[in-house]
């Protein structure tokens, strides 16, 4: 596993892929194969270690409610970058857990469609930011499946086109409150569509220039607000873990309370590290 995460994995040409192959150089292989995929990920020593973090749980969570695929969705693609980490995550998560991914890419494939009005943030975004060479994307992957196409459109027949296994984990990246928002409508398929919690991860909340009134904060709770049943909240394990990133604050989950395997038994739940934990053991 290990020569394949420094191959594949770890940031490209940048000063963390130095430093972290120094310190892995470090210790011996057979301690090193002893590591978990997601004790790298939270080491943030591999690239879009918050894409990781999101899929490894969407696999330990389909595997213990029996299955064997789990479908993971980047919503905004653009260059592609996410993407194909995505894949690399899911070849050594497989490894591990033993559960295989299906993995999509919706995008417009023509850049960020106009903002609508205040929400969509555009004193920072204009149409046509971030588009994407489909061809030369599609050379690149090797895995992945771009659905290209307006949000609304692609996301309105996704799930009847595609079949997909549950999804288990979504990336979202769409920048304008809309686009976020005809995503979510995804959201409303069948349960058998769905693990019943999904890992996310929201790529635009953190900014000097966003407010909870505007872009994809406001989305998220108009989501809740609209929604009885199900309820987008911020993943507490990863906030107050020692992670030095700021993609920690940026991990949600998604409960679908009606789901009928929201209840069932999975396993004691985890905590951060904290003076409780000693008290159970």
């Amino acid at each position: 596993m290990m020569n394949s995460i420094l191959q594949t994995a770890l940031y490209p040409g940048s000063l963390r892929q130095v430093a972290a192959r120094k310190i892995i150089r470090r210790f011996p292989r057979s301690w090193l194969r002893a590591l978990t995929y997601k004790s790298l990920v939270e080491s943030e020593v591999v690239q879009y270690p918050y894409y990781g973090y999101c899929m490894y749980n969407a696999a330990r969570l389909a595997g213990r409610l029996g299955h064997k695929v789990v479908t993971a969705i980047e919503f905004g693609v653009a260059g592609g970058n996410g993407l194909i980490a995505a894949e690399r995550h899911a070849r050594e998560i497989t490894r591990e857990l033993g559960v295989e991914f299906q993995i999509y890419g919706f995008d417009s494939g023509e850049g960020l469609p106009p903002p609508t009005d205040y929400r969509d943030l555009p004193f920072g975004w204009q149409a046509g930011f971030y588009p994407m060479d489909q061809g030369a994307l599609r050379r690149r992957l090797t895995a992945a499946q771009l659905v290209i196409g307006q949000v609304r459109q692609t996301c309105a027949d996704f799930l009847a086109q595609h079949d997909p296994a549950p999804i288990g984990c979504m990336f979202m990246d769409l920048d304008l409150y809309s686009s976020t928002m005809d995503a979510f409508q995804l959201l409303e398929g069948a349960d058998k569509y769905f693990l019943p919690r999904i890992s996310m991860y929201f790529d635009d909340i953190i900014s000097s220039d966003l407010c909870d009134f505007t872009g994809e904060r406001v989305a998220i709770a108009d989501f809740n607000s609209r929604s009885q049943n199900a309820k987008i909240s911020p993943e507490c394990y990863a906030r107050f873990q020692h992670f030095t990133g700021i993609w920690k604050h940026q991990i949600f989950v998604y409960h679908n309370f009606a789901h009928p395997d929201y209840c069932r038994f999975v396993g004691e739940l985890q905590y951060p590290d904290a003076p409780h934990a000693a008290l159970r053991d």
